[in-house]
């Protein structure tokens, strides 16, 4: 009995695994669908995903934007799509909508430039972008904040990288074969440099100890910083900043744009900083590990202990 049991729940825990699988299969599967069937010449599926992605990001951590339900994020705001001065946003005629120097368009040819329909969403916005002379100059009208337009780009160059949707495979940040111990670090006091708080988990290693990128991600920082000595800032599609920190050296050839996937060796466990470049021993060697999220207007630490936990167990 116990055995035909054990087997059942084995089995359950496997079809479930599996269903959530095959349902984000599924789900990207639709997405890349619309980016695909709406792009231009000249405007890549991954650019339209991009965008969509830093939408769908930002949407659970503001109160002033609409959380949109269903598998695609992106809204454009009414001034935006009808144009500032349109006396009637009822009024979805594409000839008014353009007249008012709005941006949406019928793309499916129902007479409406709908702004909650996803044809006539992509649509419109493949055709904003391609009005710009790149990318990064259309991010620029659109957004006019730096910070998102750097991780719109990121995600976009990702997603071109590893010509995939399915970017969310996460792994633990040391080599599980070493020897390491780790606690709930978040929030502790900390001295040097000023008072201040501890924003991120501190995993204790030896030496040498491999250090990896826990996510599909993009050097962004890469060098010494007085704090967190020789560190490396990794960004991913999720609008979320890894830093990693004390290292004793990077992996060989390393440098700042890199690409990376989950799993890969970034550097090794050290005890650097807390003084000027080349300081190091003046604690146990160890990984401080930090995770920053950003929601479009704003970036702020939290705890990344959970995320641990999860990743180690996988």
């Amino acid at each position: 009995m116990k055995t035909i049991l054990a087997a059942t729940v084995s089995f359950l825990l496997f079809y479930s695994a599996a269903s959530a699988e095959d349902q984000r299969a599924t789900l990207l599967n639709e997405r890349l669908t619309y980016y695909s069937a709406y792009h231009h010449q000249g405007v890549p599926w991954y650019y339209l995903a991009a965008i969509d992605q830093f939408e769908r990001n930002i949407q659970p951590l503001r109160q002033d934007i609409e959380k949109k339900e269903g598998p695609l994020a992106l809204t454009i705001p009414d001034e935006r799509w009808f144009g500032p001065l349109h006396p009637d946003t009822s009024n979805q005629s594409p000839f008014f909508i353009e007249f008012f120097g709005g941006i949406g368009q019928d793309i499916n040819g129902d007479g409406k430039a709908d702004p909650t329909d996803p044809e006539d969403i992509f649509g419109s916005m493949a055709d904003y972008i391609n009005s710009y002379s790149s990318f990064k100059e259309a991010l620029k009208a659109y957004y006019d904040r730096k910070e998102s337009i750097s991780q719109i780009l990121t995600i976009a160059e990702l997603y071109q990288n590893f010509n995939t949707l399915d970017l969310y495979t996460h792994v633990f940040p040391l080599q599980k074969d070493y020897l390491y111990s780790y606690r709930s670090t978040w929030g502790g006091k900390r001295g040097w440099g000023g008072r201040r708080m501890h924003e991120g988990t501190d995993l204790f290693a030896g030496y040498g100890t491999p250090v990896l990128a826990t996510t599909f991600g993009k050097i962004e920082a890469l060098g010494w910083n007085d704090y967190g000595g020789w560190r490396v800032g990794l960004r991913d599609i999720h609008n979320v900043y890894h830093y990693y920190a004390h290292l004793s050296s990077f992996k060989k050839d390393l440098k700042q744009g890199d690409i990376v996937k989950a799993g890969d060796l970034i550097g090794y466990v050290g005890s650097s900083g807390y003084g000027k470049e080349g300081t190091s021993g003046k604690f146990p060697p160890h990984l401080h590990y930090g995770m920053y999220i950003d929601n479009g207007k704003n970036q702020w630490a939290y705890d990344p202990y959970p995320s641990l936990k999860k990743w180690e167990s996988s």
